[in-house]
């Protein structure tokens, strides 16, 4: 027997809510087949088995928040039953059947009780017996028609596949007795009995499960009115409401700060006691966006998204390169400060669960092409909560889109053990002053604002500005990044 503790995936976790279990007691399971799926701080997370076998229990329940180290499920070995059981052995390989006779004291005996030699067996699987001639049978000293017509009615029910009514199964109904009262009076429907019985667990689904747990119901007192006694969603709420827990329209809601969320309140509350600056300034990237087009027709980028963040990507990468201190960080314990050679490029996501930071590894390393694969595979795992907790850490930069959601810009927050972050805003169609001297005019341009927070203590605005400007430069014409 095998029990499988709550491990850590890599996170520095203490902690980790149930969010599914994918298998079931009495499920036969290989190593590697996935058990149950976790919420951690970053991510949800499948965890796999170590062990193969048969699963005899499962030791916490979906919504449950779990510590590192505790055991979750309960493992045997390949056939031993979920009570405990030794392995069933398979039917192939059980002793054949080989006589419909009676027996008794384990020997064949005929109609007068004298033990019968049998004749050679013939194998069969047990259950289904022998085809009619299979077993030779000799005469047996008063052998009555009757009795031998009871016995090949026997021997033929074995062959069929359909049930079949023999004498022996002609027995008189059972007859109602009456009991007089005991004065006992049974519970109500749903109530537990008396005698020590466990009542059975409430059923419900894992979101009915999650509102309950965010309302503080316990679903052990709740009547469910869906089928087989199913607490549905309707039932919490209402029993939420005979509770006193779900208040009038226009009351506060309380939302438990949990998984994501509770990580991000815990990171940004950390980044704020570092000293922060932000600096603007406003591109002009329509050449940047012919240049989208001009991606989008390549065959090399067919099935891809290609998006403005793309380029943005690429120049940041290059712009650190001139400016090395914007990928830094700092060692406290050492106190020194930490210049990283690559760029893992931090891109932030709004998922339903939250805000994640999963960063493409040495991004700065990639070329257009490659770099667009990583950020898709990235986003569409991110936002699926399939990120793994190697996405999200030795991050070094990072980049937040707030234009995908019409704004303008902004003035972000850094990641912990980050020194700078980029807000890349809206591109909006805007007049734009164009051309000098004589040739000036106004023209609409494709307009979009850049905002850099950066840790005051190892970027000076003279860097952070000049970074600002090498990533205005290459998206205003991209073809200067052959300079870079």
């Amino acid at each position: 027997m095998f029990e499988f503790k709550l491990p850590d995936p890599g996170e520095g976790l203490i902690e980790a809510e149930i969010v599914a279990w994918k298998v079931a007691v009495g499920d036969v399971v290989a190593v590697n087949d996935i058990l149950l799926e976790i919420e951690t701080a970053k991510s949800l997370v499948e965890l796999p088995s170590p062990h193969a076998g048969t699963v005899l229990a499962l030791l916490v329940a979906e919504g449950d928040m779990v510590d590192v180290g505790t055991p979750v499920i309960r493992i045997g070995e390949p056939g031993e039953a979920p009570d405990g059981t030794a392995p069933t052995e398979p039917e192939d390989a059980r002793p054949a059947a080989t006589s419909t006779e009676p027996e008794v004291s384990g020997r064949v005996h005929d109609s007068n009780g004298d033990p019968v030699e049998p004749e050679a067996p013939v194998a069969t699987l047990v259950g289904y017996g022998a085809k009619p001639g299979a077993i030779a049978r000799r005469a047996r000293k008063g052998h009555t028609a009757a009795v031998r017509a009871q016995t090949e009615q026997v021997h033929e029910s074995y062959t069929t596949d359909y049930p079949v009514s023999r004498p022996v199964d002609r027995v008189e109904p059972l007859q109602p007795v009456t009991a007089s009262p005991s004065g006992e009076v049974l519970p109500p429907p749903g109530q537990p009995t008396g005698g020590g019985e466990v009542p059975r667990p409430p059923l419900a689904k894992p979101p009915v499960r999650r509102v309950a747990r965010d309302l503080g119901v316990d679903l052990a007192t709740v009547v469910g009115t869906g089928p087989a006694g199913l607490v549905t969603h309707e039932d919490v709420i209402a029993a939420a409401g005979a509770q006193g827990r779900v208040e009038s329209p226009g009351a506060t809601q309380r939302v438990p700060l949990r998984g994501v969320r509770r990580e991000m309140f815990r990171t940004m509350t950390q980044s704020l006691s570092v000293p922060q600056a932000t600096a603007w300034v406003e591109v002009d990237v329509t050449a940047t966006m012919d240049l989208l087009a001009t991606l989008r027709e390549r065959p090399e980028f067919r099935g891809l998204r290609v998006s403005p963040l793309l380029i943005f990507a690429k120049a940041a990468c290059l712009a650190i390169a001139r400016n090395p201190e914007i990928n830094s960080g700092f060692d406290a314990d050492a106190e020194e400060i930490l210049i990283h050679s690559d760029v893992n490029l931090g891109i932030a996501a709004a998922t339903p669960r939250g805000l994640i930071v999963p960063n493409v590894k040495r991004a700065n390393r990639m070329g257009l092409h490659e770099l667009a694969t990583a950020l898709n595979q990235l986003i569409a795992v991110a936002k699926e909560g399939r990120a793994q907790p190697s996405d999200f850490t030795q991050g070094t930069f990072t980049i937040t889109n707030v234009g995908v959601f019409g704004v303008d810009a902004g003035t972000p927050i850094m990641n912990p053990g980050e020194a700078a972050i980029l807000c890349v805003g809206a591109v909006v169609r805007r007049p734009w002053v164009v051309g000098s001297g004589d040739n000036e005019r106004i023209e609409p341009r494709s307009v979009c604002t850049l905002a850099l927070t950066f840790d005051h203590r190892l970027v000076d605005g003279e860097t952070a500005s000049r970074f600002l400007a090498d990533v205005g430069t290459i998206l205003a014409d991209p073809g200067l990044a052959m300079l870079f």
